[in-house]
Parts: C-alpha cells; sequence; structure tokens
C-alpha cells in the first residue's frame, strides 16, 4: 500500500511539474534587418502644437542617420529610418506606428514624440516585439516595467525623468531662496501629471503644504485665470509644468499683473526657444536641465564642429531639441554596434542591458541600462535665462 502511496504522489508530483507554467519570455522582432540596412521609425510633431520639438528632434535624427551611413553604417549596415507626423496627437500616433509596424517593418522605434502620443501607441510595438527606444517624454511608463510582463522590458529612457527632475530642482531652489508658499500650473496630461508627482512629493518629504495647484488643457494660450489664482494665493515659487508657449504665456500673463515671483520650468522649459520667443517676459526663468546648452559663439571642438555643421544641413541654429534627436539615433547606434554583425532582436536587448556606458559628444551625463533598470540617468541641473541666454546656476543636483 505504501510503493502504491508513493508511487501515486511521485505520478501527482511529475503532473505538477509539467503544468507549471514556463518562464515568460520576452519576445522581440527581426524584422527590419536585413544584410545591408537596419530599418528604425520614429512619429514626431511636424504640424502640431509642439512642431518647434519635433521638427529639431527630427533634424537631429536625419543627422546622425547620415553621419552613420557616411562612415560605413553599423557593422556594414545603413540605416534607413521611417518619418511619420503625429501632430501630438494619440490617434494619428496610432495609426503611425500601425504602419511602421506592419508595413514598413520596423526593427525599433526610436525617439518617438510626446507622453500623450507614446502612450497611446506603445502596446502596438510591445505585442509586435519592437523595441520603444529614448522617447522624446521622459515620462515614468516609458522606462518602469513590470516583471511580470516580459513585452514591457522593450522600453528604455535616456532622458532625464520628469518627476525626478523636479523634485531635484524644485529641493534646491526651496533650500536656497527658502520659498515658503511654492504653487504649480501643470499642463493636464500624463507629463504635467509627472511633474504634479515631482512636486507634490518632493513638497511632501519637506513638510511643506502647497499654497496653489492649478492645471490648462493641452493646446490651451489663454492662462490669465490660473495666474490670477496663484498670485490670489500668495505663491512666491512657481513651477510650470509647460512646454514652451504655456511657459511664455504665463510669465507674460504674471508681468502684466505686475507680479514679481520666480518661476522654476520642468525640463521642456529649458529650450532656447523660451528665451528667444519670450525676450523680457522669461528673464530669470529657471529650469530643470540634463545637459548645458551649447552656443556657436562658445563652443569648442566636436560640439562647435556639430553646430557649424547642422546650420549647414538646416539653415538654422541647433538646440536643444536637435541635440536630443541627434543622441537618441546615436545611442540606438552604439548598441546595435555592440551587439555584433549578426544583428537579432534579441542581441540588441542583450547589448541595452549589458551596463555598457555611451557617452555622448555633450558632455552629458553617461547612458547606462541594466536588465532591472532602464533609465539612463537622474543627475539634475538648473539653469537660469540671464540675458537672453541659459546659464547652469547648479549641476549634480538629486533630490
Amino acid at each position: 500500500m505504501s510503493k502504491l502511496l508513493n508511487a501515486l504522489g511521485l505520478a501527482v508530483s511529475a503532473l505538477a511539474l509539467t503544468c507549471l507554467p514556463a518562464a515568460a519570455q520576452t519576445k522581440v522582432t527581426n524584422e527590419g534587418v536585413s544584410p545591408t540596412e537596419i530599418v528604425i521609425g520614429t512619429h514626431q510633431d511636424l504640424s502640431g502644437p509642439i512642431k518647434v520639438w519635433g521638427v529639431p528632434v527630427s533634424n537631429g535624427m536625419k543627422m546622425a542617420v547620415e553621419e552613420i551611413n557616411a562612415s560605413g553604417g553599423i557593422n556594414g549596415r545603413k540605416i534607413k529610418m521611417i518619418l511619420e507626423d503625429s501632430g501630438y496627437d494619440p490617434k494619428r500616433a496610432v495609426l503611425a506606428t500601425q504602419k511602421m509596424v506592419e508595413r514598413d517593418k520596423v526593427f525599433a522605434m526610436i525617439g518617438p514624440m510626446g507622453s500623450p502620443t507614446v502612450l497611446a501607441a506603445q502596446d502596438i510595438l510591445f505585442d509586435a516585439g519592437v523595441l520603444q527606444l529614448f522617447p522624446l517624454t521622459a515620462a515614468e511608463f516609458t522606462f518602469k516595467f513590470d516583471p511580470n510582463k516580459p513585452q514591457e522590458r522593450l522600453k528604455f529612457n535616456n532622458l532625464l525623468p520628469y518627476v525626478e527632475s523636479t523634485r531635484a530642482a524644485l529641493k534646491y531652489m526651496m533650500d536656497w531662496k527658502n520659498f515658503k508658499k511654492p504653487c504649480i500650473m501643470h499642463q493636464d496630461d500624463e507629463y504635467g501629471k509627472n511633474v504634479l508627482d515631482g512636486f507634490n512629493q518632493q513638497l511632501a518629504a519637506m513638510k511643506i503644504q502647497p499654497a496653489s495647484i492649478t492645471s490648462y488643457k493641452r493646446g490651451a494660450s489663454d492662462f490669465s485665470a490660473q495666474v490670477a489664482k496663484m498670485k490670489s494665493d500668495g505663491c512666491d515659487l512657481v513651477v510650470l509644468g509647460t512646454i514652451i508657449r504655456e511657459t511664455i504665456g504665463a510669465m507674460s500673463e504674471a508681468r502684466k499683473l505686475g507680479w514679481d515671483v520666480t518661476f522654476l520650468g520642468a525640463t521642456p522649459t529649458n529650450v532656447l526657444e523660451v528665451p528667444a520667443l519670450g525676450k523680457e517676459a522669461v528673464e530669470g526663468l529657471y529650469a530643470a536641465s540634463g545637459f548645458e546648452i551649447p552656443y556657436e559663439d562658445t563652443a569648442k571642438g566636436r560640439v562647435k564642429d556639430w553646430l557649424v555643421n547642422y546650420k549647414k544641413m538646416f539653415g538654422t541654429d541647433a538646440n536643444t531639441q536637435a541635440i536630443i534627436g541627434y543622441n537618441a539615433v546615436e545611442t540606438f547606434a552604439f548598441y546595435a554596434q555592440k551587439a555584433g554583425k549578426d544583428l537579432t532582436g534579441q542581441k540588441m536587448l542583450d547589448a541595452l542591458e549589458s551596463g555598457d556606458k555611451f557617452l555622448d559628444i555633450f558632455n552629458s551625463p553617461p547612458t547606462k541600462f541594466s536588465k532591472t533598470d532602464h533609465l539612463a540617468n537622474t543627475i539634475t541641473q538648473v539653469q537660469q535665462v540671464k540675458g537672453g541666454r541659459w546659464v547652469l546656476v547648479k549641476d549634480n543636483l538629486m533630490f
């Protein structure tokens, strides 16, 4: 009887083992890779409210592709880049992504533009096993992933995240200037929510209550109600979860009211267009930043050459956005080169998670990923508009 029970027990155990789920594997596509070519895709806002981001980003990407191909490509393969216009519209981003996955057979999506647009389209990529690399949004959903959902492993981000950078810059400003009544005006979308989260988390850590929290709809141009409310609430520091025209609009409104308050912008405000278009209205603006903005008359070496070459190619000065777009493709090329001549999706994923560091020519913090962390870095700067230019105020900040 005991032998029978033992045999039955062994049989049940064996059956149970066969029924255990196998460790889930991440599916990674090999589409878009041929002996001579690697097809990558991107969607940018080329016609909508943030085309001042999308156009230079795409220019920077084109410049990188041209330079890489001119030097022989990636292990002998040339890059073919498919560029689609999303207009900063989530529906258009979804359609563009479907086209690039189903018709163009892209190997990876590089530097797609915008929090709402990237969020709307990313599951199409993951379902197809397409890597989403270095999107033009620093929202947490672009790098945080659930280990129990293997397809989420396909997302990597090399930008300074909104939550962490807002926290670091806010902490610095609060400690430095001893502000007592901070407030925030943020865009009512995924981007703005991340800036708001950073604002709330840092104030909670410092045991300080916000004086005012106000928002606006994406695409809005009138901020008189929000600014009047913050002024009425007695704010002495205004954190801006805005982009370009909204930053200028809010600060212009404050000037109209004669309200002399300190403004601190999230990272998307740290672009050349803000002082160039805002002029006196934005003088004194502080902003969180990931790297110093180079100017052609003061740049040196490879950075100087890059700025000159960009102007020759596109007939305009390079800016923050162009640098970010350029670095997105350069970072992809670095890890694709590391993946070797027999390039596959799995080898590309392994190269990204190898811990190897990519260093750009702009003295940015190194890009480095691991199997558990798909965010490059959280080192923050604070810069300020002085005399119509961005100048470094403080480097190497953490919250």
